[in-house]
């Protein structure tokens, strides 16, 4: 077996602890069933799925091809928000009065990732991950994190994770556990009931119908996630932009977010594309200083990404400009005259990031698992509770 160097996923789904009788272990089978069903087809490539242990899915990505520290840790939140919106409808139509029914709204989400070396032996039906830093994620999942924080869903990062994404620590909890073998390790805990509660009383900032001024859109043969991707790497985003160079300032914790801005470079001309609204994998919306002769011009541009059936449809819509009446009606009327330019860019866009990841074709292919798996690693949870 040949050593590789990757990360480690573990998506943990915790909440039965006490007792059920027999027909509520088969309520909670239900319940454990489709949420792990929800868990695999939230786990997408780069990450390929090692196998299912009762009521986690363990997976991993190799380090050579794999997303941005920002997306993986978007991806992640993402996820979360799906496991709380299914548990909020299961808690909303169930009238079942069992212990396992009514207990679905205690169920909760942890997460734990982990880099290091580890090496992959086939096992029937799944990849089993070997190595020492393969056991020291699994002895991750025995902690201390909810008595010192009091966090009950969280994401745990160790320090070698965060440092390998790039990722900052405002925002998260530093923590400390200590094992046999292995001495102290340092962690990173974030809470993510947070980020269900943002998610929840979101209001979606757009551009709504009467401002628009156009649109140019692009079918793209990648998932959303990856095409997302490439949209926070500035070498990739600049050729949407048909810019020379791109930078970005006012990161959070090393990630873009509202109040980022990307420096956008044509030539001796710099435009500032400062973000308002941020919604991973779905949509993005910046303000920019038009580039008119006038002062106190500006318009919005949104990127919007939506599943095609075969990949992404990208769509780029530019705002009417606003502010002084002269200036407004030279942007637009420079923009109008682009349209085709802009629909260029987009295509090229494209094409260029379809090509990239034509490079770095994944190594392991996902596993396809049976239906009966699922069940049965619901039941061997649910078994142990039992026990």
């Amino acid at each position: 077996m040949s050593t590789r160097l990757g990360y480690f996923l573990i998506a943990d789904i915790t909440g039965y602890t006490q007792y059920l009788g027999a027909s509520e272990l088969e309520h909670a089978q239900q319940t454990l069933t489709a949420l792990l069903n929800l868990l695999i087809h939230d786990t997408r490539p780069p990450l390929v799925i090692s196998r299912l242990a009762g009521d986690a899915v363990i997976s991993y990505g190799l380090s050579d091809n794999f997303l941005t520290g920002q997306t993986f840790a978007e991806t992640i939140e993402d996820t979360y928000v799906d496991f709380r919106r299914a548990i909020e409808r299961m808690v909303h139509n169930t009238t079942c009065p069992c212990n396992a029914c009514r207990n679905i709204g205690t169920l909760d989400l942890k997460f734990f990732v982990h880099h290091g070396e580890f090496a992959v032996q086939k096992l029937d039906a799944h990849d089993e991950l070997v190595g020492s830093e393969v056991i020291l994620i699994h002895r991750l999942l025995k902690n201390h994190v909810t008595e010192a924080t009091g966090f009950r869903a969280y994401t745990l990062f160790t320090d070698a994770a965060l440092t390998r994404l790039g990722l900052g620590t405002e925002g998260l909890v530093a923590h400390q556990e200590s094992y046999e073998n292995f001495g102290p390790v340092a962690v990173w805990i974030e809470d993510m009931h947070p980020v269900w509660e943002a998610k929840r009383q979101l209001t979606r900032v757009s551009i709504p119908g009467d401002s628009e001024l156009m649109r140019v859109s692009a079918e793209i043969a990648l998932p959303r996630e990856r095409v997302w991707d490439y949209v926070v790497q500035p070498e990739h985003y600049r050729v949407l932009l048909a810019a020379t160079h791109l930078d970005i300032n006012g990161k959070s914790a090393g990630r873009v977010a509202v109040g980022s801005v990307f420096q956008c470079y044509h030539g001796d001309a710099i435009i500032p594309l400062t973000v308002l609204e941020w919604q991973p994998f779905e949509q993005m919306l910046v303000e920019y200083v038009s580039p008119v002769p006038i002062r106190g011009v500006s318009g919005l541009t949104e990127l919007r990404l939506e599943d095609s059936g075969t990949g992404t449809r990208l769509t780029q819509i530019f705002s009417k400009s606003s502010g002084p009446l002269l200036g407004r009606m030279m942007s637009d009327a420079g923009l109008k005259s682009s349209a085709k330019q802009f629909q260029h860019d987009i295509e090229q866009f494209a094409r260029h990031i379809e090509a990239d990841h034509a490079q770095h074709p994944p190594e392991d292919a996902m596993p396809t698992i049976a239906a009966a798996e699922i069940g049965a690693a619901a039941r061997q949870s649910l078994g142990e509770i039992g026990a």
